[in-house]
């Protein structure tokens, strides 16, 4: 069956257009060496530049600055994400500093050119009965020093709102050159945050507990019983961020969560849930160790995600009526 008569022809790049491109892959995979998927990335991203400007009745090195915002404008209308945008930008700018280098061109088009900004993605927060079920999960198979390890961290990184790094810098004992510890009689963690800054977080009556149940049975192990880590190994080496990540991943597809929990979706969830019950940013701000209530605002985006859950599905004019 024949093409339709009305099906739009997709326009002819010209001979020059093609060698120039042809030109500058050679360029950039010869002399700059590039790697193999880089060359094939930036000759799709270059085929997409020639058959716009073939659209657009133009050669490569007659577009303007003009073409290219329109160009940008239409691939984020069709749904490209800014920083897809951002990459094809990236080698429609190499091309044009090389052409100018070549002579080709008198100015380079995409010069000032930024793809849109991409909204900055809200941090996953565990609803509350699903971070206190995971609080509270204990694994009857596993080995009891590690649950009771592994406990303890779930506990302090939801009960405090800690850091992984934070909770990995924790020191059994203090000392002058301890990052972080634990004061179970004041009920406080001191631990070394983001740029050196010291502060002091509460722990909660579950955390303590757990902590409490930790250290009663971390020195059955030797090793760890030597160490000054808090969170230790079996061979009593301190534990890893990404040690950490894997225990809590295994951890919560144990107690039957729908996704993974990694230790900073338990700060996010801390934050979040003193939020939702206080309504007090500042105090989230100081117990997380923010130095800009900017960045703590990201939780009133949550709570009120949160607050537009409950309006669905309690109001009974929150949703049109079906008939």
């Amino acid at each position: 069956m024949g093409q339709a008569a009305d099906a739009p022809v997709a326009p002819e790049l010209s001979a020059a257009d093609q060698a120039l491109v042809a030109r500058y892959l050679s360029h950039v995979e010869v002399e700059k060496r590039l790697a193999e998927r880089t060359v094939a990335l930036y000759r799709e991203d270059l085929a997409k530049l020639a058959l716009a400007a073939a659209t657009a009745g133009v050669g490569l090195t007659q577009v303007q600055h003009s073409h290219i915002r329109r160009w940008v404008a239409q691939m984020h209308s069709k749904g490209r994400s800014g920083r897809g945008i951002a990459l094809i930008l990236s080698g429609w700018r190499g091309l044009y500093k090389w052409l100018g280098r070549e002579g080709l061109v008198s100015a380079n088009p995409v010069q000032d050119v930024r793809a849109p900004k991409a909204p900055k993605p809200l941090p996953k927060a565990m609803g509350v009965d699903d971070a206190t079920a995971f609080a509270d999960f204990s694994d009857a198979g596993d080995d009891p020093w590690l649950d009771a390890r592994d406990a303890a961290m779930v506990e302090l990184l939801y009960g405090s709102g800690l850091r992984v790094g934070e909770l990995v810098g924790l020191d059994a004992r203090p000392s002058a050159e301890s990052k972080g510890w634990i004061d179970l009689d004041a009920c406080e963690a001191h631990v070394l945050g983001k740029g050196s800054k010291r502060r002091s977080v509460p722990i909660g009556s579950k955390a303590l507990e757990a902590l409490q149940l930790w250290l009663g049975v971390r020195g059955e192990v030797p090793a760890a019983a030597l160490s000054s880590a808090l969170f230790t190994g079996r061979r009593g080496t301190r534990l890893t961020a990404q040690a950490i990540w894997q225990r809590l991943q295994r951890r919560s597809q144990l107690a039957g969560l729908a996704m993974p929990v990694h230790p900073h979706m338990l700060r996010h969830s801390f934050a979040s849930h003193v939020l939702q019950s206080s309504g007090d940013l500042r105090a989230v701000q100081e117990l997380l160790g923010h130095a800009n209530i900017s960045t703590t605002q990201v939780y009133t985006r949550l709570d009120f995600q949160h607050l537009a859950k409950v309006y669905d599905a309690a109001h009974p004019r929150a949703k049109l009526s079906k008939k």
